[in-house]
């Protein structure tokens, strides 16, 4: 174990040469702090503190914290000594791992681009798109989250995102998740390379798509030589229960985004699965072999760590995991905070899930809500975050484009007795705010702090 001095040394190094304001945030939620062992669903802090995991790293650790099968995949490559980044052969890992998501995906995928992350897929995906159709404009739904490089966010319309890094890609325009009507109306002209949307949008507060969206969206794409590109970052790896959300639908689109939770939380590492007509537009003579690359896509330790993930998924049955306990989940939670009025609505598909809140009508929790409203919007989200934290040893967070939704994303892995811990947890925070005067009067700590950024 690092002495206290070496602890506080490495501490002050981070606030100086990475990100201060980071650490400063933090601070202001009273949730920095130094975890000593992360295993299953389970942190354990310096302090002797436990927390449960319902956040998942946003979806990374679907097989859970360290997984040990893993682990133990990661040090027998290491000690191999092969060719991890010789980039002048035929990576056959790279290849093993293809084969495996293109089986899984079904349809039409049946090429793989390897990458880094969910942003760099997304960015793969805009310019084969591009090379695909002949065309440039790109379509998107409102509220999506696709990442944070330029192109990646150019897809996104929340200005907390994008102010003061434009000018951003030309030609993307948005249309409204769940309309139809406006998004034939902006492919009809046959302009648009790509439309490019999460299946559930995960930031926007865990919205699930209208009975026949993506299908008809699909069906559209179809008809007017647009790609239909989903972007599975946060839903894929059987997070909603099948491998891909797209397979609740019966979609068969032309590109799909992985990252994320790939290789079980440990290795940076994405993926874009495409067709053969997508693969050929791109990669179509010898002299274009290497037109798009990506200086770690196919190195050895991403990939046996992606096989090592695959196989723990399937070997543990996670995505029929995910779908019961995720239906447990709901249950639970439905039965726990009914008849609060803060709260609207528990939706989800797996173990994607939200709890959705709303402005209080009751005079004497309308006026402090609007209070912390008028500091920041995210404010009431966060009390909850904190006090679940602090209470209760929770760690989740509020979606990032929807700040009145809390996620409740644990990794495959939890139990019964996990889930119902977390909704213990989650009813004691709600009816503290309902019936105690204290909840609102604490929170005033959080302002001050909050104000004083």
């Amino acid at each position: 174990m690092p002495l206290q001095e070496d602890v506080e040394v490495s501490s002050f190094q981070y606030q100086q040469h990475v990100n201060p304001q980071w650490a400063r945030l933090l601070d202001v939620l009273q949730m920095n702090v130094r975890y000593r062992r992360c295993a299953g669903v389970e942190l354990q802090a310096e302090d002797g503190r436990r927390f449960l995991d319902f956040l998942s790293g946003y979806c990374v650790h679907n097989t859970g914290h360290n997984h040990p099968a893993i682990i133990a995949a990661l040090h027998r490559e290491l000690d191999s000594q092969g060719p991890a980044m010789l980039q002048s052969h035929v990576a056959e890992l790279a290849g093993e791992l293809a084969q495996r998501l293109c089986a899984l995906a079904g349809g039409q995928l049946d090429k793989v681009f390897f990458c880094s992350s969910g942003s760099e897929g997304v960015e793969a995906a805009i310019k084969f798109a591009r090379a695909t159709t002949g065309r440039t404009g790109l379509v998107y739904a409102s509220g999506a989250f696709h990442g944070l490089t330029c192109g990646a966010l150019s897809l996104m319309d929340d200005g907390f995102w994008r102010d003061g890094f434009g000018p951003l890609l030309p030609g993307t325009e948005a249309v409204p998740f769940g309309d139809l009507a406006t998004l034939e109306a902006k492919l009809k002209p046959r302009g648009v390379a790509a439309f490019i949307v999460e299946p559930v949008q995960a930031e926007a507060g865990i919205k699930l798509p209208p009975p026949g969206y993506l299908e008809g969206a699909q069906a559209l794409c179809r008809k007017h030589g647009t790609l239909f590109v989903l972007d599975e970052v946060q839903t894929g790896m059987f997070r909603t229960g099948r491998f891909l959300a797209a397979q609740h639908y019966g979609l068969d689109p032309d590109m799909v985004v992985l990252a994320k939770a790939l290789s079980g939380g440990l290795v940076p590492c994405g993926a874009v699965l495409m067709s053969n007509r997508v693969y050929d537009s791109v990669y179509s003579s010898l002299k274009r072999a290497i037109v798009h690359t990506s200086t770690f896509s196919e190195n050895n330790l991403a990939m046996r760590a992606g096989l090592a993930t695959l196989e723990v998924l399937e070997r543990e049955h996670l995505g029929d995991r995910a779908a019961s306990m995720g239906a447990y989940l709901r249950e639970s939670l439905i039965d726990a905070l009914s008849g609060y009025e803060m709260v609207e609505e528990i939706r989800g598909i797996g173990l994607l899930n939200g709890i959705a809140f709303t402005a209080p009508r009751k005079l004497s929790l309308r006026v402090p809500f609007d209070t912390f409203a008028r500091i920041h919007p995210a404010m009431f989200g966060q009390l909850v975050v904190m006090r679940l934290f602090q209470d209760h040893g929770i760690l989740t967070q509020i979606c990032g484009n929807n700040f009145m939704v809390l996620k409740a994303a644990p990794p495959l892995i939890a139990e019964e007795r996990q889930v119902d811990e977390f909704v213990r947890a989650i009813h004691a925070v709600v009816d503290r705010m309902h019936t105690s005067a204290s909840f609102w009067t604490e929170a005033m700590g959080l302002a001050r702090r909050a104000v004083n950024i």
